[in-house]
């Protein structure tokens, strides 16, 4: 039996070590490596969606569908918010130049003030630069989701043959 990890320092070291206890404890339930490795990936490409209010339905379906760990995809999901609104400006760029459109100005506060004041103007005025987001997130997002399938599977893989080694020795 190992010793217990000391207390983490600090609120980043806190998060690392409540989400390595995640992963032992769907370990141990059966989760395999590769299903969370998918459920990482897949969090994180649905969590950057270029349209607000979306990305939470979007990973509660794919989760659904794919018969992933909930918590986990929403988690990654909550994780990935900060990103969202940098990769709305991001996407909505890419976009523009893989359509050979215009760059329509907007801020993300100025954005915000508009939809409340009209929201059907709102789309008059940005609903083809949404459609251009969601088409170079659609571009870029697989490959990103790609990159953190291959990145983390390695590392899942071996947490769980150590989880198994340590159930097997447990059970001796």
């Amino acid at each position: 039996m190992t010793p217990p990890a000391p207390e983490p320092r600090s609120a980043l070291e806190h998060a690392g070590r409540r989400a390595l206890d995640l992963l032992h404890t769907q370990l141990r339930q059966g989760v395999t490596a590769d299903k969370i490795a998918l459920t990482l990936a897949l969090g994180l490409m649905l969590g950057l969606f270029p349209i607000f209010g979306t990305t939470s339905a979007l990973c509660a379906l794919a989760a659904l569908r794919l018969r992933l760990n909930q918590p986990i995809i929403q988690l990654v999901n909550w994780f990935a918010a900060p990103l969202q609104l940098p990769g709305m400006y991001f996407f909505a760029r890419i976009g523009e130049r893989l359509t050979g459109s215009a760059p329509v100005p907007f801020s993300i506060t100025g954005l915000a003030q508009q939809f409340r004041a009209s929201p059907l103007r709102f789309l008059q005025l940005f609903g083809m630069t949404g459609l251009r987001a969601v088409l170079a997130w659609l571009l870029i997002a697989p490959l990103i989701a790609a990159l953190l399938y291959i990145v983390a599977l390695p590392p899942l893989r071996h947490l769980a043959r150590l989880r198994a080694d340590a159930d097997a020795t447990d059970g001796e």
